[in-house]
């Protein structure tokens, strides 16, 4: 069935989504050997196994003394364990002795642990009786106060799985271990193909009529932060070969391709016919129950995702975080963590009340406030074509595609940018 403009019936944003997902099929993704220092924000591509065991020796976790905990059993403020003190262990430096019974080494925070030690008493817990002894105020058990060796991490534990992304914590870890080179799955390549012949260069005065290209550089920086590499091939006019051939062009060493504007109806818009004309399985979807967003193409050709975008900027940033945002993990080799991928997503209070049209997802601007310990979602009320509201915005907040709209004071989902 079609709609008043000859388009396919609008589908849901899942419906669509599952569409992209179905005919994506897997491939080897392109994998490179990198320092750790490289590494961060990149997806591990072979699983990553501990060499040896983290800490090698067992050490002190505070500033005091190595002793047999047996001797200081019983001991309290009123009745204290004295100890002789007769060693001190250097940092950096393995201790070339052995603790006897009734005797203590003087040890700091990370010092290794001498034999015959199994425990470490705090300072706090001392009192100094003359130059070689000590009065332990208080007991240790065995272990107390100490790392043994191996505790952290053992030789042969998996330290990162393949698909995970390297968080800089992790690079520290790599670095503990000893690990300095990583096998990383090589950023997926985006072709940015801006169209319209209204659209100039940012650097171009404009005449009436004409608009600066706005949206090549925001879908740039939008795949930048989704760790992908942005490609952007430049301004074309609304002419199926022009187009067609700068996307063929594009296939051939991307692994998706954006084109901004050309999705809706209309006699110039050529981006629908251009998609199918290249290659299996074509365009998949063209129209989506979203706002803003309607107009969105989704398709693949020869296996590489390629979405024709709403002109909009508004639109172009919500169509990007909807479909393909998440098409782009799976490009990236992301393994899903549902826990990490809802980290850009809170819960808010609306401001004030939003209607909403039945049937379709809707997507409102809002910036974040706090009020009373409490986080509101205040709406940038406009239309899509409003490029201030981009600015002002911390994210959006979303109507599901069922709800008549919000009243004021209800709990939204809002998906941060």
């Amino acid at each position: 069935m079609r709609d008043m403009l000859g388009r396919e019936e609008v589908i849901s944003v899942e419906k669509a989504k599952e569409l992209i997902l179905k005919h994506l099929l897997p491939k080897t993704l392109p994998e490179k050997n990198l320092k750790i220092e490289e590494c961060y924000g990149l997806i591990v591509s072979r699983d990553i196994f501990s060499p040896e065991d983290l800490p090698e020796f067992s050490k002190s976790t505070v500033d005091g003394f190595a002793v047999s905990a047996s001797d200081t059993f019983g001991a309290t403020e009123g009745m204290p364990a004295y100890i002789n003190v007769i060693h001190e262990v250097l940092m950096g430096q393995e201790p070339h002795f052995e603790l006897s019974k009734g005797h203590a080494a003087k040890i700091l925070t990370g010092g290794m642990l001498p034999k015959g030690a199994d425990a470490v008493v705090m300072l706090e817990h001392t009192q100094q009786v003359d130059k070689g002894i000590i009065e332990v105020v208080k007991p240790v058990a065995p272990g107390e106060n100490v790392i043994q060796a191996g505790e952290d991490v053992k030789r042969g534990d998996l330290i990162l799985k393949k698909g995970h992304k390297i968080r800089p914590q992790d690079v520290g870890v790599l670095a503990g271990l000893g690990i300095i080179d990583v096998w990383v799955y090589e950023r997926p390549k985006v072709s940015i193909i801006s169209t319209g012949d209204e659209i100039v260069p940012p650097d171009r005065h404009v005449k009436l009529g004409q608009v600066r290209d706005i949206n090549s550089y925001n879908l740039a920086s939008l795949i930048i932060d989704a760790g992908a590499n942005p490609v952007r091939k430049g301004i074309f006019n609304d002419e199926f070969e022009v187009i067609r051939d700068v996307v063929e062009r594009s296939l051939k060493d991307s692994d998706m391709v954006l084109i901004s504007g050309g999705s809706s109806v209309g006699a110039r818009d050529v981006t629908a016919s251009v998609i199918d004309d290249l290659g299996k399985p074509g365009v998949l979807f063209h129209g989506v129950s979203l706002k803003p967003g309607k107009p969105t193409i989704g398709g693949i050709v020869n296996n590489i995702p390629v979405f024709g975008l709403p002109g909009h900027p508004a639109a172009v940033s919500v169509c990007f975080e909807v479909f393909v945002r998440p098409v782009l993990r799976i490009l990236s080799g992301f393994c899903e963590n549902r826990f990490r991928i809802e980290k850009r997503i809170i819960k808010a209070k609306i401001a004030k009340n939003i209607s909403s049209s039945p049937g379709r997802e809707e997507h409102i601007g809002v910036y974040l406030e706090e009020r009373e310990g409490e986080i509101w979602a205040v709406p940038l009320l406009g239309k899509s074509s409003l490029i201030t509201t981009l600015i002002k915005a911390d994210g959006t907040a979303v109507i599901p595609l069922r709800k008549l709209g919000v009243e004021k004071g209800e709990i939204v989902e809002v998906r941060l940018f």
